[in-house]
C-alpha cells in the first residue's frame, strides 16, 4: 500500500489533520462504525467530555487492531460531538493520539444536536492496508 497526503497549505498541521490522503494499492480497507464513550457492558458514558473521548480512541484502537489494522493507517477520521466548545478544551488529548500513532487522515469535525444517550463525542474512521 501506498499513502500519500496532499497539503496545499500547512495551516492544517496546528490542527491534527491533513486536506487529503491519497492511497494507492490497499489490500484492503475497513470502514469503522462510530466509536463513542460506551463501556464494554453496553453502558454508555455520562463522564466529562476528555473521559469520553479518551474512552472512543480506547474503542476506535480495539476495533481497528481486532480486525488486523493499524491505527497509523487511519486515513478519514469524522468526529462529531455535542459540543464544540467542550471538545476543543481538550483537543490536546485528541492532537497527542493522533501523533502518538503518526496518524495523517483527512477529517471532519462535525457538531450535532444529539449523540446516542448521554454520550458528547464519536470517532468514525477509515482504515486501509
Amino acid at each position: 500500500m501506498e499513502k500519500k497526503v496532499v497539503n496545499p497549505w500547512q495551516w492544517q498541521d496546528q490542527r491534527g489533520y491533513v486536506q487529503a490522503v491519497e492511497v494507492k494499492q490497499a489490500q484492503s480497507t475497513l470502514y469503522c462504525s462510530g466509536q463513542a464513550a460506551v463501556h464494554t457492558d453496553g453502558q454508555s458514558s455520562t463522564d466529562n467530555m476528555e473521559t469520553q473521548l479518551l474512552l472512543a480512541i480506547q474503542n476506535l484502537e480495539q476495533v481497528v487492531a481486532e480486525a488486523g489494522y493499524e491505527c497509523r493507517n487511519i486515513v478519514r477520521l469524522n468526529i462529531y460531538t455535542t459540543s464544540s466548545e467542550e471538545l476543543f478544551a481538550c483537543f490536546a488529548t485528541f492532537q497527542a493520539w493522533i501523533a502518538r500513532h503518526s496518524i495523517k487522515q483527512a477529517s471532519t469535525l462535525i457538531e450535532v444536536k444529539s449523540l446516542f444517550e448521554t454520550l458528547k463525542v464519536e470517532l468514525e474512521a477509515t482504515v486501509v492496508k
